[in-house]
């Protein structure tokens, strides 16, 4: 009996472990449901929204499907990031939980006792020592790879996942390896696609090693079959499948990579070690272990270099494992190697670049490879030496681990021990606002896209007062449904005519557009609080307050005469632009389709006007047809022959100088009849439909 409380002491032990590493390095803030103040910015605020919506959503099938957040853009609450494993236990009692709830400090909690778990049984595959095993356990909880990323991407603190997939694989053969592969697998994939992908190749060549040894052919096919259902399930009910198109093929495969310097690299996370010269994408592949491993690191190579570890008879046990961790390593790297700041690109066919891309962020791949290492390290380590002086080594180095990394997780610590607060600060201060919630049932950005300016505003906003957005940050949305979205939204700015239930918000640009085709009797356009407001309806709504309409004229700044514009990222001049330009770079603007429009307000009469420009030409196509209308008269039609810079200068008749005076401003169309896209000739895999690159404008 008394042996019998010992064991469920000594079980107790790795848990309480993992309660106060969290408490050193979380603390105990973000454990209080009501606090979200530390959730009010980038990744963290998004993971919180995606569940402030779902959690207030009607039941869908899939049941991860998040129609509100996102509306036809995305759907799911896997692709908000917000851990549907927890979101589907915490929806059910949504009606009594309080506003606000936020689960993501339990999450937290959850990573670093069930880090400290695993880690414990890893542990007890190399030694019984109670204490041997502890001190291994607090290694694995101070690794900076697990903690940057609970700052940043919470589901992916999770790593817990990878060292019970490690465990599963290393330990001793038993018969209820298909639950116990079973519960973390769905765990898993209800958790995050990145640590899935992760853990199935691990499960995969456990699976292939035991066939070779242990299971016969049927059990081998069974345990496939079932377990691929079963994930198969998981995934499609937590709303991986809702996005069907290209949305998951964007660009990133070879940027977001590991430095092959990556496990000595420790970036800001060592007050000893310095940062390493790197290149861009390298923060992904982010796989310093800590101090204390690396000094470890040194007595297992003495270990090795005496010949008294016995790991190649234990490596061989395990072919098929180690064959996965290479193959993982190997994509982590990337085809795009970079060694510190040196970097070797091997060219790889469009289909593999493609398919690869799926797992844009490549280099998270190799902390399965991180953990192993860290597991061999102290195997040497302790198998190498008598258990008093394993003991001492380990103990000097989870000091180091913990005093050197410091310089890292204080700052996470920071971020987390924000001080509490229930509500985000928000810039919609007006009444206005809390009065058209009561008259819309939607709050809509009109340049429908993924991580759209104010988007945290208008999504806080929306969740405040249980309306649908597609002002929205997710880590995928549908391609195809966004282009129709955009394409909707032209029609509606062409034609005036807007959905009576949406409310809706305005970048600069599209408010040029609106502004001249509003319904003056029906709809207000209105700037509040800084943001600009179309409010559909609003003067036919006998109880909703008066609002000052915006004169467009006051939207644009008055050009001076002789006065030289640029249309370069950094400038004011962007705010001409109407429809029909792509992004603002340094050097200009390209015009995008087929039509694109400019907007001014000249200070006083003008007689002609001066275009700067390039053109998008290419050998198979030679030359750039562009007609040029001002205020809806055609003032020329010329071709582009040269991709140089040129100019081009254009007369204004006096009918037209007329209508810019009789109307205030000066509306210059420009239409491109054979407009093209750089992936069509070939050039890049651009796929924008370019033209004119419009550089700078002068009135004269």
């Amino acid at each position: 009996m008394k042996s019998s409380v010992t064991r469920r002491a000594t079980v107790l032990l790795p848990i309480l472990l993992g309660i106060c590493a969290f408490l050193i390095v979380v603390g105990p803030r973000a454990l209080n449901p009501l606090n979200i103040a530390w959730l009010g910015q980038g990744d963290p605020a998004t993971h919180y929204l995606g569940w402030a919506f779902f959690r207030h959503s009607p039941w869908a099938f899939p049941l991860g499907l998040n129609p509100t957040y996102g509306l036809e853009l995305s759907n799911a609450v896997i692709f908000s990031d917000s851990n549907p494993l927890f979101a589907l236990i915490f929806k059910p009692f949504s009606s009594v939980l309080p506003e606000p709830f936020q689960y993501l400090g339990l999450w937290l909690l959850t990573c670093f006792i069930l880090q400290s778990w695993f880690a414990w049984k890893l542990m007890g595959l190399v030694s019984r020592s109670v204490a041997l095993r502890l001190l291994g356990a607090g290694l694995f909880l101070f690794v900076p790879a697990m903690i940057i990323r609970m700052g940043v991407h919470l589901s992916l603190g999770g790593h817990f996942l990878l060292l019970a997939a490690l465990y599963l694989a290393l330990r001793p053969f038993t018969e209820k390896r298909r639950l116990a592969w079973g519960v973390l697998l769905a765990a898993t994939a209800l958790v995050h696609a990145y640590l899935l992908a992760m853990v199935a190749l691990i499960w995969i060549a456990d699976l292939a090693a035991k066939a070779c040894r242990r299971l016969a052919p049927a059990q081998v096919l069974g345990e496939f079959i079932g377990l691929f259902l079963l994930v198969s399930l998981c995934c499609w009910q937590a709303g991986y499948f809702s996005v069907g198109d290209s949305g998951l093929a964007l660009q990133g495969y070879g940027l977001y990579r590991a430095n092959v310097l990556s496990f000595f690299d420790a970036g800001t996370w060592s007050y000893t070690l310095q940062d390493m010269p790197g290149v861009v994408g390298d923060g992904d592949g982010f796989a310093f272990p800590g101090l204390g491993v690396m000094f470890l690191l040194i007595c297992a190579l003495v270990i090795l270099l005496q010949g008294t570890g016995d790991l190649g008879s234990r490596i061989r046990r395990y072919p098929l494992l180690l064959l996965a961790l290479i193959g993982l390593a190997i994509f982590a790297v990337s085809n795009n190697i970079g060694i510190g700041s040196f970097e070797l690109q091997i060219p790889l066919p469009d289909a593999v670049v493609a398919v690869a891309t799926i797992f844009r962020g490549a280099g998270r791949m190799i902390w399965p490879v991180m953990y192993m290492a860290m597991f061999v390290i102290l195997f040497l380590v302790v198998r190498g030496h008598r258990p008093r002086t394993a003991l001492m080594l380990l103990s000097l180095a989870l000091v180091i681990q913990v005093a050197d990394t410091r310089v890292g997780w204080a700052v996470s610590r920071d971020f987390f021990m924000t001080p509490p607060a229930p509500k985000w600060k928000t810039p919609l201060v007006d009444p206005f606002w809390a009065q058209a919630a009561r008259h819309y049932q939607n709050v809509r950005w009109l340049r429908p896209q993924n991580y759209s300016e104010h988007w945290m505003a208008l999504a806080d906003y929306a969740q405040t007062h249980h309306l649908a957005t597609n002002a929205i940050y997710l880590g995928r949305v549908s391609t195809l449904a966004t282009d129709a979205a955009q394409v909707q939204m032209q029609g509606m700015l062409d034609s005036g005519h807007y959905t009576p239930d949406t409310l809706y918000v305005l970048d600069n640009r599209t408010l040029l557009q609106a502004a001249q085709t509003l319904n003056r009797e029906t709809d207000v356009l209105a700037r509040i609080d800084g943001f600009n407001v179309l409010a559909p309806g609003w003067k036919q709504c006998g109880d909703c307050p008066h609002l000052t309409a915006i004169d467009p004229l006051q939207l644009i700044p008055q050009l001076q005469q002789g006065e030289r514009v640029v249309f370069s990222a950094a400038s004011p001049a962007v705010d001409y632009l109407g429809k029909g330009w792509s992004y603002n770079e340094p050097w200009g603007t390209w015009s995008e389709g087929n039509e694109s429009q400019i907007v001014l307000r000249p200070a006083a009469g003008l007689h002609s006007v001066s275009l700067e420009t390039t053109a998008m030409l290419a050998p198979a196509h030679p030359e750039q047809a562009l007609e040029v209308f001002v205020n809806d008269v055609r003032v020329l039609s010329t071709r582009l022959l040269k991709p140089d810079p040129s100019r081009l200068d254009i007369a204004l008749p006096a009918e037209v100088r007329q209508l810019i005076a009789r109307e205030g401003l000066l509306r210059i169309q420009l239409k491109y009849p054979n407009a093209i896209s750089p992936g069509e000739l070939g050039v890049s895999k651009d796929p924008r439909k370019l033209a004119v690159g419009l550089i700078a404008l002068t009135v004269h």
